[in-house]
């Protein structure tokens, strides 16, 4: 990025950024993905639409780095209790069951969209899915290095898979949202023995 493009983006201190995410994601609760405007988002923050699209550059980057912010605490990588478990627990914590229960159907919503806006799928993979996989290697680097799992389990590669799953899977299947308790019964079932780890 250019000093130029760096220092234009830099204009919306950290206060009104959150504020401006905040209002994008209660106006995509309103009206989702593809009704939702950069007119709407302009006249909801009381920003110029010029404003928006210098910062974001469009709807999809706007929405992908709202949801990213929106995700509570510190990165994955950056939770470190001693052992996975404690990790992938601490990481289910940071989210009560209401706000678990929001972002649910928030996520169901956008990966509808997602199906026939390529804009927005490639925002999420870049400011979403690939920073979250990173995250998680991190983690799981640990965790080799502590002993707990073995380098070459193949199911280290499916552990963002394994998480979104249970998470997702909880609505579609037992028609109930996700809870603090039934991903952190998943992660000791399912996601610590596919990777070989101790779940005591």
């Amino acid at each position: 990025m250019t000093e130029v493009a760096t220092a234009r983006r830099s204009r919306i201190t950290p206060e009104r950024e959150a504020e401006l995410y905040e209002a994008v994601l209660d106006l995509l609760r309103e009206v989702g993905y593809d009704a939702l405007t950069m007119d709407a988002v302009a006249a909801r923050t009381r920003s110029s639409k010029a404003t928006l699209y210098r910062q974001w550059g469009g709807k999809a980057e706007l929405v992908a780095k709202a949801v990213r912010h929106n995700k509570p605490g510190a990165s994955a990588s950056a939770v470190d209790t001693g052992s996975l478990q404690g990790d992938l627990h601490a990481l289910t914590m940071r989210s009560d069951d209401c706000e678990m229960e929001q972002n649910s159907a928030l996520m169901r919503g956008l990966a509808m969209a997602m199906h026939g806006n390529p804009d927005l799928l490639r925002a999420f993979r870049e400011h979403l899915v690939e920073p979250e996989m990173a995250e998680f290697k991190k983690m799981l680097q640990r965790a080799i290095d502590r002993g707990e799992i073995r380098a070459d389990n193949p199911a280290i590669e499916y552990i963002v898979h394994m998480m979104i799953g249970g998470f997702a899977a909880r609505t579609m299947i037992d028609e109930q949202p996700p809870t603090q308790a039934f991903l952190l019964s998943y992660i000791d079932a399912v996601v610590l023995p596919a990777l070989g780890a101790p779940t005591t």
